[in-house]
């Protein structure tokens, strides 16, 4: 295992201690934790199978996996076997350990975006491999590239990556033997751009082999604190997959699979939520134009990714001295070094809090 980074929340603490004694409190936007309630139908299915004294299915309930493919097939045009569905425990976790699942490891390369959710660069290191962020895939020679990953919508920015990109992606890395796992854990949150799946025919040809999604429940049904997600595609890479991680007891346990399959048979708890989300969006994005700041791609997503052309620390600073808590866009990447990231995850109250200040 190679040296793994700082944890970069830390580096955030004293500016949350600056923030923390605004007469008004903290509206903490650093984070995109869900703060809405898990909804009723969800909850009592979790209620229901909760005197689950067995061991849980690694692979899932048969309905859970029906659920996932419903739900894919529904909501984003996309087929898939239930055989190819498998649960996992927060999408998070499957970034961390999907290189490591999959064999790769020292002298091989994992490719993540320039700017991007700092857990793909973790799992690379966890493996063993040589973590490398490039948003040109066709400068990177022969060294073996066994995995990429593509984020879209993307975590920090929101940029939403067309079919036609993802299609070049998948070609690429077809020619070249790779595998293609894309982190889709913000797909259903589209503001200006609809994003689209590395599963969609517009994208692989119909063809699964070679390409993996990443699925999470956190964001569309606030299931953050249960550690639902799944990861579906290539069915003899799922396979693979679930192998390793029957050996490793990596298994959801059962209520929570319950209770993913009713938030994945639900859409209009979803399509509350994503209003929720709108209009949070709306008012924040107001707000900080007004103060100055240009708000860049962020199309989809749960986030804002903003600047007003000054080191993100000093407009870390700049807004935690209001009261108001944001990411530094340099724990994403050098590149984000005078950017900030918002989340809208915080109560309508906290964010009505930060449009005053701001105003």
């Amino acid at each position: 295992m190679k040296a793994l980074p700082d944890f970069p929340w830390d580096r955030l603490a004293p500016y949350k201690e600056i923030a923390l004694s605004h007469p008004d409190g903290l509206a903490d936007l650093s984070v995109g934790t869900p703060v809405d309630s898990v909804p009723p139908s969800v909850r009592q299915a979790l209620a229901d199978a909760a005197d689950s004294p067995g061991y849980p299915l690694t692979h899932g309930t048969p309905a859970l996996r029906a659920a996932a493919a419903g739900w894919l097939a529904r909501r984003h045009g996309v087929r898939v076997d239930p055989e190819a569905v498998l649960p996992i425990i927060g999408s998070k976790e499957l970034v961390a350990w999907l290189p490591t699942l999959l064999g790769v490891g020292p002298g091989d390369r994992v490719v993540f975006p320039e700017l991007a959710y700092p857990t793909y660069d973790v799992g690379a290191r966890l493996a063993g491999a040589e973590p490398y962020p490039a948003d040109g895939l066709v400068s990177l020679g022969p060294q073996r590239v066994p995995l990429v990953w593509v984020n879209s919508p993307s975590n920090p920015t929101g940029r939403v990556l067309p079919a036609r990109h993802l299609a070049k992606v998948v070609a690429w890395a077809r020619e070249r033997g790779a595998v293609v796992a894309s982190d889709e854990c913000y797909i259903g949150l589209g503001w200006e751009d609809q994003p689209v799946s590395i599963l969609h025919p517009d994208v692989c040809g119909g063809s699964h082999q070679g390409l993996l999604a990443v699925h999470s429940l956190s964001k569309r049904s606030n299931l953050a604190g249960y550690r639902a997600g799944f990861v579906t595609g290539d069915p003899d890479l799922v396979r693979q997959l679930l192998e390793v991680r029957k050996h490793a007891g990596m298994m959801v346990p059962g209520p929570v699979q319950a209770a993913m399959t009713a938030a994945l048979d639900d859409d209009e708890h979803a399509d509350d939520q994503r209003l929720r989300y709108a209009a949070r969006r709306n008012a924040l994005r107001t707000a900080l134009v007004s103060a100055g700041w240009r708000i860049e791609h962020s199309q989809a997503g749960l986030y804002l990714w903003a600047t007003d052309g000054s080191d993100c620390w000093d407009q870390v600073k700049r807004l935690a001295e209001a009261g108001i808590l944001v990411a530094p866009g340099e724990f994403y990447g050098v590149a984000g070094k005078n950017h900030i990231r918002i989340a809208m995850t915080a109560t309508d109250e906290r964010i009505n809090a930060v449009v005053r200040r701001l105003q």
